[in-house]
């Protein structure tokens, strides 16, 4: 696996044309925590073209549902859930306008080729450690559904997060 040789700040279509299966960066941005039922939400809002809550070009879901925030930090432990289970409404909303997704874990033949057309990247974070993650957040806010709790919508700002391209628009990918 290659070093970390690479911080980004946006997630442009030229950037995303650039980026290699197993290539590990940086991102400092904006990311939105999103999860099953904030899909399922996000799903239903387009099928019934209905206004979202942002605007999905250029943006990145991270497959988090935050910990509750102790007391003194920005946000509680964030580590990446199981990305299968979006697997159901990925294609959907790439063909939307997402841009990127963090989480952990293989995909479905139906994502990798979704990520292929739309020409969208699948990046992996380190599992198993919510902790460390949440030092990269400089801020954290939700801004849609927060009658779903820790699965609320939350935009982090973040600095040097930590990622690996596991499918990359062309569809290389980590997995063979």
């Amino acid at each position: 696996m290659a070093s970390i040789n690479k911080l980004i700040k946006t997630l442009s279509p030229e950037i995303i044309r650039q980026l290699k299966s197993w290539q590990q960066l940086r991102f400092s941005g904006v990311i939105y925590t999103v999860r099953d039922q904030a899909h399922r939400k996000l799903v239903e809002l387009i099928r019934k073209k209905k206004k979202l809550p942002f605007d999905l070009a250029g943006r990145i879901f991270y497959y988090s549902g935050p910990t509750a925030t102790p007391k003194g930090r920005v946000i509680g432990s964030c580590g990446p859930t199981t990305s299968r289970r979006m697997d159901a409404f990925a294609p959907g909303l790439l063909k939307a306008g997402l841009s990127g997704m963090i989480g952990k874990g293989n995909r479905s033949k139906e994502v990798k080729q979704a990520i292929k057309k739309y020409k969208g990247v699948y990046f992996l974070t380190y599992a198993g450690c919510g902790a460390l993650l949440s030092q990269y957040v400089l801020s954290a806010k939700p801004i849609a559904f927060r009658e779903l709790g820790p699965e609320a919508i939350y935009k982090l700002k973040v600095k040097d997060f930590p990622l690996i391209v596991a499918i990359d628009s062309k569809g290389g990918s980590v997995y063979g």
